[in-house]
C-alpha cells in the first residue's frame, strides 16, 4: 500500500486540530468562569433615614374654625392634614406611620416609605373617626408599639393635639416610661392648647420639644423646623452596576467542544 504514509498524516492534523480546539475550548471556560465584566454605571443610594410616627389628634374640639387667618371657614384638622401631607412629602429617606386619637387610639398606617399611600389615608381620615374624645396618652402607647422594635438610629413621634387627655386607659407615668425605654424621641404640638405642662414634659422627658401654634402659619413654620431639626443621617452605599460578558466566552466554548466531540467520533 504505497499511499498509507498520507493517511498517516491526515490522522495526525486531525488530531492536531483536536488538541488545539479542546484546549481553545478549556481557555473559554476559564474565561467564562472568571466573569469577565464592564462597569457600566455607579450609583449611590441613599439609607439610614428616621423612622417617624405622625400622631394626630381627630377629636371633636378639631372643628373648631379659625385656625387659617386666610380662609376662616376651614376646621382645625383640614388644616393639619394639608400641612402632614406636605411634611410625609418631604421626608423622602424616611420610615413613616400614622396615629389617630379620639376615645382611643388608632393606628391608620404602619411604618412605610410609600409616601403616596400615606397621603391618600390621611385624605380619609376625618374629625371623629375615633371618637369625640383625647386619648392622647394611649396614642404615645401607640406610637410605642409601631416603634420599640425598630432598628433605625433616631425614631421620634411627633403628637399633635388641641386638647387635654379625657379618654386614655394608660397612666401618663407608664406612656413616659415606654418612650424612655425605648429610646423614642417626641415633639409635641399644641394647638391653642392650655395643655401645655404635659405637653411640654412629654417633650422635655423624651429628649424632644415642645411647640404652640395658634394659626396655620405657626403650625407650617413648625412642621418646617422640625424637618430641619430631624435631617435623616444618609449613608450613601454605593452600588456598581455592571454588564457581564461571561455568556460569550462560554457559548464558544461549548461549540468547540461539540466540534471535537464530533471530530472524536468522525475518527
Amino acid at each position: 500500500m504505497p499511499h498509507l504514509f498520507l493517511l498517516q498524516k491526515s490522522s495526525h492534523k486531525s488530531s492536531i486540530l483536536i488538541e488545539i480546539l479542546k484546549y481553545l475550548a478549556i481557555v473559554l471556560a476559564i474565561t467564562a468562569l472568571a466573569s469577565p465584566v464592564k462597569i457600566k454605571n455607579t450609583q449611590y443610594i441613599n439609607s439610614d433615614g428616621i423612622d417617624i410616627v405622625l400622631s394626630l389628634d381627630t377629636s371633636d374640639s378639631m372643628r373648631a374654625r379659625g385656625f387659617n387667618e386666610i380662609n376662616p371657614n376651614e376646621n382645625r384638622f383640614d388644616v393639619v392634614k394639608e400641612l402632614v401631607g406636605d411634611f410625609i412629602t418631604k421626608r423622602v429617606n424616611d420610615n413613616i406611620a400614622l396615629v389617630i386619637f379620639g376615645n382611643n387610639s388608632l393606628i391608620a398606617s404602619t411604618l412605610s416609605f410609600d409616601k403616596q399611600a400615606q397621603k391618600e389615608i390621611l385624605d380619609y381620615l376625618d374629625i371623629g373617626i375615633v371618637g369625640p374624645r383625647t386619648a392622647l396618652f394611649d396614642s404615645l402607647a401607640s406610637s410605642v408599639k409601631i416603634l420599640k422594635n425598630s432598628t433605625a438610629k433616631s425614631k421620634i413621634v411627633i403628637l399633635l393635639t388641641d386638647g387635654e387627655d379625657t379618654s386614655s386607659q394608660i397612666p401618663f407615668s407608664i406612656a413616659l416610661k415606654l418612650l424612655k425605654k425605648y429610646e423614642i424621641k417626641v415633639y409635641t404640638i399644641g394647638i391653642q392648647s392650655q395643655n401645655e405642662y404635659v405637653l411640654n414634659e412629654i417633650a422635655n422627658q423624651t429628649g424632644g420639644k415642645y411647640f404652640v401654634a395658634n394659626n396655620k402659619r405657626d403650625l407650617a413654620q413648625i412642621y418646617s423646623q422640625i424637618d430641619k431639626l430631624e435631617k435623616s443621617k444618609i449613608k450613601q452605599n454605593k452600588v456598581v452596576l455592571k454588564d457581564y460578558y461571561y455568556f460569550y466566552p462560554l457559548f464558544l466554548s461549548i461549540i468547540l467542544l461539540i466540534i471535537v466531540i464530533y471530530l472524536k467520533n468522525k475518527e
